[in-house]
């Protein structure tokens, strides 16, 4: 399943990229993400715990960055866990490119996701929309957090605490919400009657 996301920085594109790179600081910007332990360069085990529905699941795993392309700005992530109570694994390689931008700097995020277990019992729409609103959440961290790393201070809080079901949920809804209407949007009324319907 490919997830695909984008979201702008207002700081340079080598400031952004420089973040990015810096994973123990960076990495408890995304909701619900902790990381427990630098292996070596570039490879580090960590836990997730979030919410799928009614579902609450911590996936305990390790990720390592396996390409960098400085001068195109490119960054590749290999991740893998398993759920710490349950049967669920996940598998993810995550592609993170850095553009130029008016304001700043462009980040556009590629998920190729393979999850088993609890979690893939919820269709693409619903995994989807949880990613909608927590790379919202991490790109808001973000821009929160990189003038105070530029100018060397310590990040503000410690270990991502869990997501929110209820709040991640409520959001999640919204996020889905917003996509219907967009894909309703221009239509006339009686092909949104005709689709509406439909569905029923």
């Amino acid at each position: 399943m490919l997830i695909e996301n984008e979201f702008e920085v207002p700081a340079p594109v080598e400031q952004v990229w420089r973040y990015l790179l810096d994973v123990p600081r960076m990495l408890p910007n995304l909701p619900g993400a902790e990381l427990t332990e630098v292996i070596g360069e570039d490879s580090y085990q960590g836990r997730v715990r979030t919410r799928l529905g009614p579902v609450s699941m911590q996936f305990n795993g390790s990720a390592r960055i396996v390409e960098r392309d400085e001068a195109g700005h490119r960054l590749v992530l290999d991740a893998k866990g398993s759920e710490e109570r349950g049967k669920g694994a996940a598998t993810m390689v995550v592609t993170a490119t850095l553009a130029r931008s008016p304001r700043g700097t462009t980040v556009r995020v590629a998920q190729d996701l393979m999850i088993s277990g609890a979690a893939a019992q919820f269709g693409r729409g619903m995994i989807q929309d949880v990613t909608d609103v927590l790379m919202r959440d991490f790109a808001a961290n973000i821009r929160d957090d990189i003038g105070r790393w530029s100018r060397g201070d310590a990040a503000v809080g410690g270990a991502a605490a869990p997501v929110s079901g209820l709040r991640l949920g409520v959001r999640a809804a919204l996020t889905a919400l917003r996509r219907m209407l967009r894909r309703f949007f221009g239509r006339t009324p009686n092909q949104v009657d005709t689709e509406w319907r439909s569905r029923r």
